[in-house]
């Protein structure tokens, strides 16, 4: 009787050893692949600024975007030079009277 208990208490060992095997494996490649992630994406934004520039501007009336004057010199930007603009919302505007928090 000891025999079947000392056999079934290693078969237990064994099933719990691999399933905290199985969870450390899965831990470290969900860390890899998170880290893999935060570098990717941080590579995107240096392509996205490399000889570009990023700044934040108000939306104005009629939809209008300013850019501000320093980022034009510094691309040599003019009037009715066509350039390209990814649009990444930060913050609305609270209107009057708005008591959402």
């Amino acid at each position: 009787m000891t025999e079947n208990i000392d056999e079934t208490f290693n078969a237990y060992r064994k099933i719990i050893d691999k399933s905290s095997e199985a969870q450390s494996e899965f831990i470290r490649q969900f860390s890899n692949m998170q880290q893999n992630t935060v570098q990717n994406f941080f590579a995107t934004l240096q392509g996205l600024t490399f000889n570009n520039a990023m700044f934040k501007t108000t939306v104005q009336r009629g939809g209008r975007l300013s850019i501000p004057e320093a980022e034009r010199q510094a691309l040599n930007i003019e009037e009715g030079d066509l350039v390209q603009v990814i649009i990444i919302p930060i913050e609305r505007k609270k209107k009057v009277g708005d008591n959402t928090d």
